[in-house]
């Protein structure tokens, strides 16, 4: 697991708990070469970000519970991949973003004033 910073270089704080979320399942957006998609942007899910990502191929929204997956809500914090938030900022459909509990590799894919427009806990 890569080193648990967010994108200011500080410790990453927990995106969530219910439901449980992250690559690692363990409530921070953490990642590691593994994490193939760059589950890495905290957010604050929205009807609209859900609608579009089943239109891209991705229902968060639908329960599957053989994979413990609850299905998310309006209002549910989790850890989305850093390029499905990018194309929904695209789209002008993006999530708001929690940026002391998104992890740094983020920037890898996002620009952090991209995020800082979204930011919840920012001033």
């Amino acid at each position: 697991m890569d080193e648990s910073l967010n994108v200011f270089d500080e410790p990453l704080e927990p995106c969530g708990s219910e439901p449980v979320t992250g690559f690692f399942r363990d409530n921070c957006c953490n990642t590691s070469d593994d994490d193939h998609g760059s589950h890495t942007v905290c957010v604050e899910l929205t009807q609209q970000f859900l609608e579009f990502s089943r239109f891209r191929g991705n229902d968060l929204s639908t329960p599957v519970p053989e994979y413990g997956f609850p299905g998310l809500s309006p209002g549910d914090t989790w850890c989305l991949c850093a390029s499905r938030w990018l194309e929904a900022f695209e789209h002008d459909l993006a999530p708001r973003v929690y940026l002391a509990r998104t992890h740094k590799r983020a920037l890898e894919i996002v620009p952090l004033e991209k995020l800082k427009q979204y930011a919840v806990d920012i001033n």
